[in-house]
């Protein structure tokens, strides 16, 4: 054999137990997380309350008790949360709300969560439903928006040219 086959083989042999490695790692994550879910669920109660502001904000600025700041993993503590200020009952709370209800949680409004320890797990509207909040277009979307404006332009003046040629006529 040459060294080039020899080099192909110990690449694929790499690769394939770099995949078999990631499948057993992504089980278990899976498991974990599924264990977790299940635990936010087991302990989650409905509040009312009046939410006061949202915010995406640093851990050690949101307010939050030292003890969850200590508990979370240090790569996380620098990224940027979902953060909730919330009146419960009497209390002023920070709580750190799930990412996908987060843009649909409404502000100086009262609703009814399910709240988990200090995680906000979802939102109903105590008055009426929620209003849903138009999703932003991206960089994509908005160009293909100008362009199909632009040709829409362009036919509208190659209209009224062969228009105003037909009545010279």
């Amino acid at each position: 054999m040459n060294t080039g086959t020899i080099i192909l083989l110990i690449i694929l042999a790499v690769l394939i137990i770099l995949l078999v490695a990631l499948y057993f790692f992504g089980k278990k994550a899976q498991k974990k997380q599924e264990e977790q879910q299940s635990q936010l669920e087991a302990v989650a109660q409905t509040v009312s309350m009046l939410v006061i502001d949202k915010k995406r904000m640093r851990l050690k600025d949101a307010g939050l008790p030292q003890m969850v700041i200590d508990q979370t993993p240090k790569l996380l503590r620098r990224s940027k949360l979902p953060i909730v200020k919330a009146k419960v009952g009497p209390k002023v709370m920070s709580l750190i709300c799930d990412e996908k209800i987060f843009d649909s949680v409404p502000v100086k409004k009262e609703v009814k969560a399910v709240v988990s320890g200090i995680y906000i797990t979802s939102v109903k509207g105590l008055r009426g439903p929620l209003e849903q909040p138009a999703k932003k277009k991206g960089f994509r979307q908005k160009l293909q928006d100008k362009a199909a404006k632009m040709q829409a332009q362009v036919k509208e003046e190659e209209t009224a040219a062969k228009n105003n040629k037909k009545k010279k006529k």
